[in-house]
């Protein structure tokens, strides 16, 4: 009996150890090795992937006869049968073309590009390892529709459709799920700290609004990042690339761009992966000297304020300068008569000056995979955290300089669900802002009231003297600035330093911020249990935390908190019609509510017609909403000509500020200085440009218009599409068409609060003179920048087409043309800015081969735009038509399981701009080395 149970227990062995081991080779239909295909046993998450070479082993318990998938982006999927173990299976993989390629993000489930109910673009590993750019993040202004503005060498904002400033809040960038947004800002900042290039597996991105499934902000269009998972990519991969950027006011300067990925499968229940990213440059100078403002003006006028020149936004009426020396008997009796009513502003100093000009960044991340019963349900834990040095052009020009950011996410999920939570959290360290450092470095030899007040004496007695008007200017400044801090000196640096590490902005330039949010989302796909059509449930929630220490924020007494919460349903069903004709519905509505205001409805719906399997048209009608922003809620920041103002209802109150009044002023409240909240931008407030330009010009109060900016309340959207996607013989065409109707249009207003009187004009002097119109001429009033919404109808509509092919024997060629347009009257608004700062058209061609001989390869992309105009806080102005080459070649060396990329951005080297105010574009060149990248 002992030995009968000792052979059971030996055969038992035998069985339960017994394995089944396929090995081959993926080529596609030329012989090449296809590295990185996919090779997973039908019916179960086993599999394998392909290396450099083509070459996979795949290992498992179970016994033949099985079934194995094999897929590669952009190839046919082939199912081979396997019959008996140790079986060799080699694969020739036939390529297919884009309509094959699977998207999730378009219906949160895995679903063909061809079918999918709204306009997507994907960037997939072989449109990564071809791109003509510099690298992957760079590479998506390829695509159509898609605006990239770059703000810096690392910081560059992704946008469709229109409505964008680098604050770009109205697009959402999500990595592995995770929201990119900065806490502090409240928008993505680019690939700072996101992804290296190795772990990118694709890229998604969704034009148009797509609140229904993803919630707020959601309202432009989203960039999906998805990294690869150590189970089905493991090993080491890494790359290096070293150039040069060229630009005519830097010169030229070293580039270096390097990442790390180590992967490991340990078992079929547990894999790891860690990344590391660094890269380090020269940013793009930005020395533009004309006019901010458009005036035609140059640094021998009085009132100069120049784009990239930091310190003269400070300006003031001379002629009251005069009148206060008057009253306090420092200048003559009747002397203020001889000075000119006109504004002066003080001398500044040149970006360039202000700033290195350092462009770096440092990220890693790291991610820990479950799988408890070796099938797709698996626990994930995710870090990320990032550092580095950029250029940030919002209401002025920031030097970004050791910011931190980390998030932290927690996931469980298998094909059918997943529930996450996150927090993203964020430091400012040394972060400045470059327009307040310049105008206290001036204040640091001589205050305002000195400057200003030498300025006067010396107009007066050059004057007197018999110095004509322009002599007299110029005498005065020039004591006016006598002892002035030059760039280089000892004295200069100090003030720069002692600038950048005061955050109070009355004396220094630095801002604080260790804000954060947490963000926790779920989502059930009910396809597995529901037959009759594809079910899914979801919502999520966000608690934000803003702290800034009142540097950006009114949150000088605290932190502030406030959260939001989403819940949304979809359901999708196919529908047969008839032999050739199928029909696609998807509908969804999603209900969301933030603690600061009403809650509402976002519903989308969509039919998709598939006809032959070559040809499908598809129409949506979808809504989007975006909440105000934490900035449109609670910011309060002085940026110099302009305070900015959240439109929260309790922000304003909290912004509170203190300003000396004039003489005149004085003797009217009856003190000197006064303390004033902001909540006359919201209740006491005329439109700026009426004081301005009407009532400058004509000296009538009815020529002044009341503002008093509404409350921020949330936005929203109606888009309507159509599209079609087809294959005309060798020929894929994909086209779209848009129109856009936006209510409750969140933007920003400029307005002028005067410190004493009322904006209906009721109260009066003695006179009969308005008290407002007195403060107005007094110079006792403060401008602020409100975020309000607006009354006027804004609309915005477009089209994009793009056409690709297979030409003279296996060329790539592909070609698409965005077209978009704002509907909106900017005459009858001038204080209200939409900033739409979108080219009205833009073409984009690319051409190459992978394999133009034996392991060589390049790719060409030319992309042109029209001019627009761009208006936003910094300021406002033309962007002249550009054009740009781009170009790359690869050789491959299998030997070593690397290639070789030598490749130039720029080729033309016509210096261009994509924003006002920012460096001038120039070129770039480089060579890289990827090893073992799958």
């Amino acid at each position: 009996m002992k030995t009968i149970l000792k052979i059971f227990a030996l055969l038992f062995c035998v069985v339960s150890y017994s394995q089944t081991t396929i090995k081959g080779k993926i080529t596609d239909n030329t012989g090449l090795p296809l590295p990185g295909a996919n090779i997973v046993i039908v019916g179960t998450t086993t599999g394998a992937v392909s290396d450099f070479d083509g070459n996979y082993i795949l290992t498992t318990d179970q016994e033949p006869p099985f079934s194995i998938r094999v897929s590669y982006t952009g190839f046919e999927t082939q199912t081979v049968e396997v019959t008996s173990s140790d079986q060799t299976v080699d694969v020739t993989l036939q390529e297919g073309n884009t309509l094959d390629e699977v998207v999730i993000s378009a219906s949160r489930t895995p679903e063909r590009i061809f079918e999918s109910p709204v306009t997507v673009e994907r960037f997939g590993l072989k449109e990564i390892k071809n791109t003509a750019s510099v690298d992957f993040y760079d590479g998506l202004e390829n695509l159509k529709g898609v605006d990239i503005n770059t703000n810096s060498l690392t910081f560059k904002s992704v946008n469709t459709r229109g409505f964008a400033t680098f604050a770009n809040t109205r697009f959402m960038q999500l990595v592995d799920g995770m929201d990119n947004s900065t806490p502090a800002l409240n928008f993505p900042i680019g690939n700072l700290v996101g992804m290296i290039e190795t772990d990118v597996q694709s890229v998604e991105l969704l034009p148009g609004a797509s609140s229904a499934l993803y919630g707020a902000n959601a309202f432009n269009g989203i960039l999906f990042m998805r990294s690869k998972s150590p189970f089905d990519h493991s090993g080491i991969s890494a790359y290096i690339k070293r150039g040069i950027t060229s630009q005519e006011a830097a010169g030229d300067n070293d580039y270096t761009d390097l990442g790390v990925r180590f992967a490991h499968k340990f078992t079929e229940h547990f894999a790891a992966k860690v990344n590391f990213g660094y890269l380090k440059g020269t940013d793009w100078f930005a020395t533009n000297e004309e006019d901010r403002f458009n005036r035609g003006l140059t640094r021998a006028d009085l009132d100069y304020d120049g784009i990239n020149i930091y310190g003269d936004e400070v300006v003031t009426n001379i002629n009251n300068v005069a009148q206060s020396l008057e009253a306090l008997g420092l200048a003559p009796a009747g002397s203020s008569a001889l000075v000119p009513s006109v504004d002066v502003s003080r001398t500044g100093y040149n970006e360039r000056d202000l700033t290195n000009y350092n462009a770096e960044s440092i990220k890693a991340d790291w991610g820990l995979y479950f799988r408890p019963w070796g099938d797709d349900f698996e626990i994930q834990y995710v870090g990320k955290v990032g550092t580095g040095n950029t250029i940030y052009q919002g209401a002025n020009r920031y030097n970004i300089k050791n910011f931190f950011q980390q998030q932290h996410k927690l996931e469980v999920r298998n094909d059918n669900f997943f529930v996450r939570g996150y927090v993203v959290a964020d430091k400012a360290g040394d972060s400045y802002d470059m327009v307040f450092t310049g105008i206290q470095i001036n204040n640091s030899w001589k205050d305002n009231n000195t400057w200003f007040g030498e300025y006067v004496g010396t107009y007066i007695g050059a004057t007197l003297g018999g110095a004509t008007d322009a002599e007299a200017h110029v005498a005065a400044r020039q004591a006016a600035d006598t002892g002035r801090f030059l760039p280089g000196t000892p004295e200069f640096q100090n003030a720069f330093n002692r600038s950048v590490a005061d955050p109070d902005l009355t004396t220094g330039s630095r801002f604080q911020d260790e804000s954060r949010y947490y963000h926790a989302d779920a989502n059930y796909n009910f396809g597995d249990l529901v037959d009759f059509a594809e079910i899914q449930v979801g919502g999520s929630y966000r608690r934000y935390r803003l702290n800034s220490s009142g540097t950006i924020y009114t949150d000088v007494d605290g932190p502030i908190n406030y959260s939001e919460v989403g819940i949304y349903t979809q359901l999708q069903r196919s529908l047969e019609i008839s032999e050739s004709v199928e029909l696609k519905l998807t509908g969804s509505v999603r209900y969301d509510k933030s603690e600061l205001f009403d809650g509402f409805f976002s519903p989308r719906i969509s039919a998709g017609f598939t006809i032959n399997e070559d040809h499908n048209i598809r129409a949506s009608f979808q809504t989007g909403f975006r909440n105000p922003t934490t900035q449109d809620l609670y910011i309060g920041l002085n940026v110099g000509r302009a305070i900015l103002v959240g439109g929260a209802e309790d922000n304003p109150a909290r912004d509170i500020r203190n300003y000396d009044l004039s003489p005149t002023g004085s003797a009217i409240v009856g003190q000197t200085n006064i303390n004033v909240d902001a909540t006359g931008a919201y209740n006491n407030s005329f439109f700026a440009n009426s004081v301005t330009e009407g009532f400058a010009n004509s000296g009538n109060p009815a020529d002044l218009e009341i503002a008093n900016s509404n409350f921020v309340k949330p936005e929203q959207v109606t888009s309507f599409e159509v599209g079609y996607r087809g294959k005309l013989d060798a020929v894929i065409v994909d086209a779209s068409a848009y129109y856009n109707r936006y209510q409750d249009f969140l933007a920003n207003e400029t307005v002028i609060s005067p410190f004493y009187g009322d904006v209906q004009l009721t109260q009066t002097l003695p006179d009969g003179t308005p008290l407002a119109v007195a403060a107005i001429a007094n110079g006792d009033f403060e401008a602020y920048q409100t975020y309000t919404n607006s009354d006027e109808e804004v609309n915005s509509y477009g089209a994009a087409i793009q056409v690709s092919a297979k030409v003279f024997d296996g060329f790539d060629l592909s070609a698409n043309y965005t077209y978009a347009k704002l509907d909106f009257d900017v005459t009858q608004n001038p204080d209200f800015r939409t900033n739409f700062n979108t080219p009205e058209h833009k073409t984009k061609v690319s051409f190459g081969k992978t394999e133009l001989f034996k392991n060589f390869g390049f790719n060409v992309a030319w992309r042109w735009s029209d001019n627009y105009f761009w208006e936003a806080s910094f300021g406002d102005g033309d962007v002249p038509s550009f054009n740009v080459l781009d170009a790359q070649v690869n050789f491959r060396i299998p030997s070593l399981k690397s290639t070789i990329k030598a490749g130039a951005t720029n080729l033309l080297q016509d210096e261009y701009f994509t924003a006002f105010g920012t460096g001038f574009i120039g070129s770039q060149y480089y060579v890289s080395l990827t090893i073992n990248n799958l």
